[in-house]
């Protein structure tokens, strides 16, 4: 199998995730499933059914992060530098169709979050951003049509 990307941090908040799901979470399901147990009659037990749903979520996600972890490479950006474009930079590009200036850090699959203007290593925008240089200007297929940015700054703090 092939190696996941990763930056520290998302690698740190997967382990806590996966932390908080075997410590709390999963011991706290299974003391639900035991209350609801002593409620009776398990086949028309809402709470019983709910709480081994809950169960499922929780174990199926554990297994999900635990892949994650093990495929995991962890790629300290910190160490780059320059005003090229690579896995972990922050950018500030300048939208020339909304005359909008944002700032994104390109990051793993499982890290991205476009809220938090966290950018797929994948995403069409990354790709199109990947390799060049500050002053560039580089026209990117999105699902909302073609974009053209110019990428003002380049930092791997």
């Amino acid at each position: 199998m092939d190696k996941i990307p990763i930056t520290p941090q998302g690698f740190t908040d997967l382990q806590d995730e996966l932390k908080n799901l075997k410590e709390v979470e999963r011991p706290a399901i299974i003391d639900a499933i035991a209350t609801a147990r002593d409620h009776g009659d398990l086949k028309e037990n809402a709470e019983y059914h709910s709480a081994r749903e809950k169960q499922g979520f929780i174990e199926g996600r554990i297994q999900e992060l635990e892949a994650i972890k093990s495929l995991a490479n962890v790629i300290d950006y910190k160490d780059f530098s320059g005003d090229t474009v690579k896995f972990g930079a922050s950018i500030l590009i300048y939208d020339e169709d909304t005359d909008e200036e944002i700032n994104y850090q390109i990051v793993g699959d499982y890290e991205a979050d476009i809220e938090k203007n966290l950018l797929s290593l994948k995403a069409p925008i990354s790709r199109g951003l990947i390799g060049k240089s500050v002053g560039d200007v580089v026209k990117v297929q999105t699902p909302g049509g073609m974009k053209s940015y110019e990428i003002l700054e380049v930092d791997y703090n």
